[in-house]
């Protein structure tokens, strides 16, 4: 069976795995073990409630229940940029006109922001390429909804999430290439470690002060912004039929999509109830439904099988096994 549970300092080596296959552009899933390890130990320390709600960075792994291989990962970052800022492009219209040569021109300019400060983050979401398919992407990604669903005051109003931009099939990125690059002098790689690792002063220092017109750009950038890579469709597929939209903001080093919802509305926040459990050696549902504890400190998501009748649900014992829940207990249930 596959579980959905907090991840900890005993992940690494997966944690590691999945960013080194996760490849380019993947700025929350560095291939630094540090890094990751630091991660880690931040997402043990959110889970046990050790930090302020605005300083948790909450980590899950899919894990096969039977074996304990751990094919995916997933994030709920509390909120951005109050330590670091969180820096985007908008896309800005500008119209100009001339009344007496009967001309009006649309413009598209890039400018450098810092808007989302205090927003919710959802993001790293990865998965083994063996297991997109069969609902495992969306069990990971409607995991993250179920936490954020356990306790919403511990989260902002506004939800987010930053969708990895195109690259090419050889690792090039046309966007850092042709724009980020002529402001950042180095290799993509040192920019992207750079942004996780440090208070992004540099970013301030080298970003361009004015406005970027999108119509002088090369053709081969002007085609990628605010476009998804193509591993990242799925996952843009599912933050859509959660009531995601973009919202005009872009990377500014391989200008992939933000896009946005207000925390209230996100479908599964939204419909998932509250239910009381109850267990049966069997169950008769036409449908399997997602299933998580109603805590964040013992979190733990599935999607078995599942029988509601007015405020309870029955699960099998296997399915409650693999939740750690008793009969009696409250789990969140969205059918």
């Amino acid at each position: 069976m596959l579980v959905v549970r907090p991840a900890g300092p005993a992940d690494l080596d997966h944690l590691l795995e999945l960013a080194i296959l996760s490849g380019p552009g993947f700025t929350s899933l560095p291939e630094d073990p540090d890094q990751l390890a630091e991660r880690l130990e931040l997402g043990r320390d959110s889970f046990s409630g050790k930090l302020a709600p605005q300083d948790c960075w909450y980590t899950l792994m899919l894990e096969e229940s039977e074996t304990g291989d751990v094919d995916g990962v997933g994030s709920v970052k509390a909120a951005v940029g109050l330590h670091r800022p969180f820096f985007s492009f908008r896309l800005v219209n500008n119209t100009q006109s001339s009344p007496s040569l009967g001309v009006r021109l649309d413009h598209q300019t890039l400018v450098l922001v810092n808007e989302c400060t205090g927003w919710t983050e959802v993001g790293s979401l990865f998965l083994k390429a063996d297991r997109r398919k069969g609902g495992a992407g969306r069990l990971l990604s409607q995991s993250r909804y179920m936490l954020i669903g356990a306790q919403p005051d511990l989260f902002a109003e506004t939800v987010l999430a930053e969708l990895r931009g195109v690259f090419t099939p050889d690792g090039a990125c046309p966007f850092w290439d042709h724009v980020a690059h002529k402001f950042f002098p180095m290799e993509f790689d040192d920019a992207d470690r750079m942004t996780g690792s440090t208070d992004k002063q540099f970013i301030l220092d080298l970003s361009p002060r004015h406005p970027i017109y999108v119509e002088l750009l090369p053709e081969a950038a002007r085609a990628v912004i605010g476009k998804v890579h193509p591993q990242g469709v799925p996952a843009m597929a599912l933050l859509e039929s959660e009531g995601f939209r973009p919202n005009g903001l872009v990377d500014i080093f391989d200008a992939g999509p933000t896009v946005c919802c207000d925390r209230d509305n996100i479908r599964t926040v939204r419909d998932a109830r509250r239910l009381t459990v109850r267990i049966a050696d069997e169950v008769e549902a036409e449908l399997p439904a997602l299933i998580s504890t109603d805590s964040i400190r013992a979190f733990r998501a599935v999607r078995q099988r599942a029988a509601v009748e007015g405020d309870a649900v029955t699960l099998t014992r296997e399915a409650a096994d693999a939740l750690k829940v008793r009969a009696g207990d409250t789990v969140r249930v969205k059918t």
